[in-house]
């Protein structure tokens, strides 16, 4: 398990290199096969395809053809599994082409794993959330150590360990790094908040102000202080004993939940609730009867 995956694509286990396949196509050598006759890969690991990436690469493929074969194993006589290159199979098909260039090769449901998953983790547009994925599933489904993972995708185990606990962050926040409004280093600085709800709020703030990676770095550090966390809660939102009082009576007076924001300066802000349009009708009448 310690090879790396020119090792495992080049090992006699794994590599026909002097059989025939199926009768028409010689092993080790580039086919072209049926393009309906590849079946998709169930481990691929990728599940975001971005659609004008793929119209381009489908309108590559119409002028120059398919450069890099994708390889796939064989079945059975006349089917196909894909190991890798399913970006470049999903715009084939956009393309209209009936026949593609595969590699062939042999490979059990560990291998076909392991071989998807490294194969994807070295393309440069994939989301740090899909390469935390990808590193855990290794990990989880094909019992690797970090180490053992570090030798065979070429990555420090540092580097490993800090795309993994990306996993630990809220939903909120992971798919915010998928989806690029935040990037890895805005993460990490995100992780080392314990507290969720002061980890999204930070996150909220990121997006709206465009914070840089070193003004998050510096709220993160004030939001990790116990004096920085606690002071703010004692001074927010301060009501005094008459405030409260009033706010119940104007709380019964309008038959609905009444909420009072204050701060310390005596600024503040008054939230009425209401449930539609017939409740909200009803508390504007009863101001027009003041």
């Amino acid at each position: 398990m310690g090879r790396g995956l020119d090792a495992i694509l080049q090992s006699p286990e794994t590599d026909i290199t002097s059989r025939d396949i199926s009768g028409d196509y010689v092993a080790g050598a580039v086919a072209e096969i049926d393009i309906n006759l590849i079946e998709t890969n169930p481990f691929q690991p990728r599940t975001e395809f971005d659609p004008t990436a793929l119209e381009e690469l489908a309108q590559s493929i119409k002028e120059q053809g398919v450069i890099q074969p994708v390889t796939v194993r064989k079945l059975g006589y006349n089917r196909y599994q894909l190991i890798s290159g399913e970006r470049r199979l999903r715009a084939s098909k956009l393309a209209g082409l009936s026949k593609i260039p595969v590699f062939i090769r042999i490979a059990n449901d560990e291998q076909m794993l392991e071989l998807a998953l490294i194969e994807n983790i070295h393309r440069e547009n994939l989301n740090a959330i899909e390469v935390a994925i990808s590193y855990q599933r290794l990990i989880d489904e094909c019992n690797l150590t970090q180490e053992q993972l570090s030798e065979k995708v070429g990555k420090s185990r540092s580097a490993i360990a800090n795309f993994l606990r990306l996993l630990k962050l809220p939903a909120e926040i992971q798919i915010a790094l998928r989806d690029g409004h935040i990037s890895m280093a805005h993460a990490r600085a995100l992780i080392n908040i314990d507290d969720k709800e002061t980890q999204l709020k930070l996150l909220q703030q990121i997006i709206e102000d465009e914070l840089s990676v070193r003004q998050t770095e510096d709220l993160a550090g004030k939001a990790k202080s116990p004096e920085n966390t606690r002071e703010p809660h004692k001074q927010t939102n301060y009501l005094p004993d008459h405030f409260k009082a009033q706010i119940k009576t104007l709380s019964q007076a309008l038959n609905t939940k009444v909420k009072v924001k204050r701060n310390v300066k005596g600024q503040g802000s008054v939230v009425i609730d209401f449930k539609n349009q017939e409740e909200f009708d009803r508390i504007i009448a009863l101001f027009n009867k003041q």
